[in-house]
């Protein structure tokens, strides 16, 4: 059986030396071009704040100039670094990307700040305390406004209804390096992209997640954030799985 890789692009915006964030920008959107051109599957862009050297401060702004720019490729955020917003706002943001091209937008989603301390404290609407660690709740009611999944008493459920991009959605994926996002990622059913250039434990990282994913496939209710993954990918991470489990496991 032959394999044939997909290759996708993640920009940062780099700031060459020189040359000013507008200048980054517009190199964002050329190698989008490019890239498009060359077949990749995807183009995502980051999330940085107040970091000298990056352009990639705003990925909900960037992603539409982009796959104007582009025909074919996905287009998506590598990502949104969750903490800092509304739920409900980064739903409403990804529902009108979709809207506007259909079937090419991604929403990669992230836990860290992407920051300093002092920048992310600058972040937050509220500077009283800091932020509260519920990335959990956040990611399932994200999820639940996306997928129109909130339960009826919940007071926020009829939001879901009025999203502007409907019926359209953005395909969800959750970053990240560690196992508990790998936890995280399997429990809602959520594509994992796995960051190899913090973490380089793949084969663990890989089995974990598809054993998470086959414990989450045969739950009774997985709750209003759940997004199934495709039947065919569920079998393959059985099996895979298995396969990992005699070489990994005890």
């Amino acid at each position: 059986m032959s394999f044939t890789p997909r290759l996708s692009v993640l920009d940062q915006s780099p700031i060459p030396e020189g040359a000013s964030g507008a200048d980054a920008l517009h190199n964002t959107l050329d190698l989008a071009r490019l890239a498009d051109e060359l077949g990749y599957t995807r183009y995502w862009v980051a999330e940085h704040h107040g970091t000298p050297g990056l352009a990639s401060a705003a990925p909900e702004v960037l992603i539409g100039p982009v796959a104007a720019a582009t025909e074919r490729i996905r287009v998506g955020s590598g990502g949104i670094m969750l903490p800092h917003y509304s739920p409900f706002k980064v739903a409403e943001t990804f529902s009108a990307l979709s809207g506007l091209y259909p079937g090419r937008i991604d929403l990669g989603l992230g836990r860290a700040p992407g920051t300093d301390g002092l920048t992310m404290f600058a972040l937050q609407r509220d500077r009283r305390e800091a932020s509260p660690d519920d990335f959990p709740q956040q990611l399932s009611e994200l999820l639940g406004y996306l997928g129109g999944s909130l339960p009826a008493d919940h007071p926020f459920a009829r939001l879901s209804s009025t999203l502007p991009g409907v019926p359209e959605r953005p395909e969800p994926w959750l970053l990240g390096s560690s196992p508990q996002r790998t936890v995280w990622a399997g429990q809602f059913g959520l594509r994992y992209s796995f960051a190899v250039l913090i973490n380089p434990s793949v084969p663990e990282i890989a089995a974990f997640y598809c054993l998470q994913l086959a414990v989450s496939a045969e739950m009774p209710s997985h709750g209003p954030g759940w997004a199934p993954i495709p039947k065919k990918f569920r079998r393959f991470s059985g099996l895979f799985t298995k396969l990992l489990r005699r070489r990994l496991l005890p």
